[in-house]
């Protein structure tokens, strides 16, 4: 839970509205940015990446416990090298100078995704943050690296299955609960609404187990235009969505 909701920031910004508790972001539209302003593909990862700061600090403020983010996807080693060599280097650089930031915000960095391809650098720069942030109990800040919906689902399915073939489970222990404790969001609330900028229709492999109920929100806005204030219009517009969950509300 996050425990260091501001309540004067929350006053000021007008929200009179209920929040989520878990708002999970599919970041796009950095490439089109720097394209539309005729600069390296890179720039607009760089310029994405001060947003994700300044949306991860109001996300603390509102008090929402969960930001998951959608960073590196499993599929985006198909760009050019330097684009990834690029994204590799503004993550190193991101830990390697927040860790101060994060403490004072009392955010606990996950990230979640595979390790495979993943230098030894960039994985003890994951590992270094997580150690660093552990014990924060502010907003839980989940950065999807190296991730893919899919292999989680697979991750998830081989860790039942080495727990059922070790005689620690048996097949009728399989249910909807044990299989969302084995992906990488265990004992996370699910997100309550994915919003995603740039202005795509897809959730494009991200938390699909997660997001059964999840309400969608796509904004044409490029992420490194999302300011706060549009991004406190987006979770306006979730708190007036009618969330019944298969069910019916009179």
């Amino acid at each position: 839970m996050n425990n260091y909701k501001d309540e004067n920031y929350i006053k000021s910004s007008g929200i009179d509205f209920v929040l989520p508790k878990h708002v999970g972001i599919i970041m796009d539209g950095n490439g089109r940015w720097a394209k539309k302003r005729l600069l390296p593909r890179n720039m607009g990862h760089k310029e994405g990446v001060k947003r994700l700061r300044a949306i991860s600090r109001v996300t603390g403020k509102l008090g929402i416990d969960y930001l998951t983010v959608y960073a590196f996807s499993t599929e985006n080693w198909k760009r050019s090298e330097e684009e990834v060599a690029g994204l590799m280097k503004l993550l190193l650089e991101g830990f390697n100078t927040v860790s101060e930031e994060l403490s004072e915000n009392h955010v606990k960095i996950r990230c979640i995704g595979e390790r495979d391809r993943l230098s030894d650098e960039v994985v003890n720069a994951i590992d270094n943050v997580q150690s660093l942030t552990e014990k924060n109990d502010g907003l839980t800040l989940n950065i999807a690296f190296n991730y893919g919906a899919r292999r989680e689902l697979v991750h998830a399915v081989k860790s039942v299955s080495e727990d059922i073939l070790n005689g620690k489970l048996s097949v009728s222990d399989i249910d909807e609960d044990l299989i969302a404790d084995r992906l990488y969001t265990g004992g996370q609330q699910d997100p309550d609404v994915i919003i995603r900028t740039g202005g795509e229709m897809r959730l494009s492999n991200f938390m699909l187990y997660q997001a059964a109920y999840s309400e969608f929100i796509s904004t044409d806005v490029l992420w490194p235009d999302f300011s706060d204030e549009k991004y406190i219009e987006a979770l306006r517009e979730f708190s007036m969505r009618t969330r019944r969950f298969g069910g019916v509300k009179e």
